[in-house]
């Protein structure tokens, strides 16, 4: 199974002033559930290999709690494509309606962890990749690299013998986005594609909604420590 790393956690830090036509998510303690898709890994939008909640107070990420999606099941939902027993996490988004598929990963997470999520976004390894080749030459740890996102992933991950958990391999990534966001042109220009990838299919959030509001003018340093 091909290790993906979504970047709904970059994206998230990007677009932390967002607004739905749905839950305000800029007033007060609200949580948005942010899945990491790999789009080539099954039918449907694709397989989730990796899923954060992130935390949100008066529309600023307070705080992000990973989700490794192994082994959750939903409590009554039945599996997709013949498979046997109930849905899997990673499982949600097979060849559902995505807002269907989103809502069923909400459930999940929330049977197998108790966090309710207010609001689910998801973005695919090709929406992630087509930000980090936006703002090439990307630097991670001080170092100019010319990997792609799972690829990135792939080089900290514990399965590759550094000793990290997914979700810490991830946060590699999502504090190399951070620094580049500090360049305001560069944040212009990953919000400019995030959101021609959102257009595309590769960024998904649910409830529906379009954007009324990006805010990128805080410093992420300060979110993610």
């Amino acid at each position: 199974m091909g290790i993906v790393i979504v970047g709904l956690i970059g994206v998230g830090a990007l677009f932390y002033g967002m607004f739905f036509n749905g839950p305000d998510l800029s007033q007060g303690k609200k949580s948005i559930l942010v899945l990491a898709v790999d789009k080539g890994e099954q039918p449907g939008l694709g397989g989730v290999d990796m899923a954060f909640m992130v935390d949100l107070e008066n529309g600023s990420i307070k705080k992000f709690t990973p989700i490794y999606p192994g082994g959750m099941k939903h409590p009554t939902q039945p599996a997709p494509g013949n498979l046997p027993g109930t849905m899997l996490l990673h499982d949600s988004l097979w060849n559902n309606d995505n807002g269907e598929g989103m809502e069923y990963a909400k459930e999940i997470v929330e049977a197998n962890t108790g966090m309710k999520a207010d609001a689910v976004v998801a973005i695919t390894n090709e929406g992630l990749d087509a930000i980090i080749d936006s703002i090439r030459p990307f630097e991670v740890n001080g170092v100019v690299s010319d990997l792609d996102a799972t690829s990135i992933v792939r080089e900290n991950d514990q399965l590759y013998g550094n000793g990290m958990t997914r979700g810490e391999a991830v946060m590699v990534l999502v504090k190399a986005l951070s620094t580049a966001a500090k360049n305001p042109d560069k944040r212009n220009t990953m919000v400019q594609t995030a959101l021609d990838e959102y257009s595309k299919g590769n960024i998904i959030m649910s409830p529906e909604g379009s954007f009324t509001s990006l805010l990128a003018t805080k410093g992420f340093d300060a979110l993610l420590n």
